[in-house]
């Protein structure tokens, strides 16, 4: 039997020599991971030449940027948007057509 089927980790090497080969599962998770901790150096060198071959896993990564910058964009903006507020003349008629509604409903049985 070879290593694989006896459930050791088997590593691909790449044309760098000992630079081991990430999966697309593997970089996933790294990029995922590089948005809130800064990675090693030798995670980014296996993540950047992944990225280099693998065109779903550099689209994944556009993406993950994508929605992270505008979330901060977005929580930039939040607070400086004041909620939208009724003008009085709105209220007035609001408040108007709730009594007239209380007046024309029947009462409640007692």
């Amino acid at each position: 039997m070879n290593e694989g089927s006896l459930g050791k980790k088997h590593e691909s090497y790449g044309p760098i020599e000992g630079l081991v080969m990430l999966n697309c599962r593997q970089v996933t998770r790294l990029v995922s991971q590089s948005m809130d901790v800064r990675l090693g150096w030798y995670q980014r060198l296996a993540v950047r030449v992944h990225l280099f071959y693998c065109v779903w896993c550099r689209r994944y990564a556009a993406q993950i940027q994508f929605l992270r910058n505008a979330a901060k964009e977005l929580a930039v903006e939040a607070p400086s948007t004041s909620p939208a507020k009724l003008s009085d003349e709105a209220k007035g008629q609001m408040r108007k057509r709730l009594e007239e509604a209380l007046k024309n409903s029947p009462s409640s049985p007692g």
